[in-house]
């Protein structure tokens, strides 16, 4: 993938409002790839430092959290979804229906 894809996921994300999430698979589909959720994934594992990304608002499918290493633990994100007002359900996943971007 190039640099342009990088950048088009970027501006995806960088729409995402506070309280809501968005997963790999949707932010591939907006882009016209929706195979490419792995790819998204590694994009918001390269946002460069000085960039403002809410890459913390997206999640997988099932609505789990990306794994530790993403973030440095688990935790940080969750922390940063629920001083968003995102609640978990009992298992630790989001509950997706209630809490997807509509993409707008």
């Amino acid at each position: 993938m190039s640099k342009d894809f990088f950048k088009r996921v970027y501006n995806i994300v960088s729409k995402i409002p506070k309280g809501k999430i968005a997963t790999y698979g949707q932010i591939a589909f907006m882009l016209g790839e929706p195979r490419s959720a792995r790819v998204v994934g590694w994009a918001l594992r390269k946002v460069p430092d000085n960039m403002n990304i809410p890459c913390h608002r997206v999640v997988n499918k099932s609505g789990e959290l990306s794994p530790d290493y993403v973030f440095g633990s688990s935790d940080i994100q969750r922390y940063l979804l629920k001083s968003e007002g995102i609640v978990f359900k009992k298992d630790g996943r989001i509950n997706i229906e209630k809490y997807l971007w509509d993409g707008k």
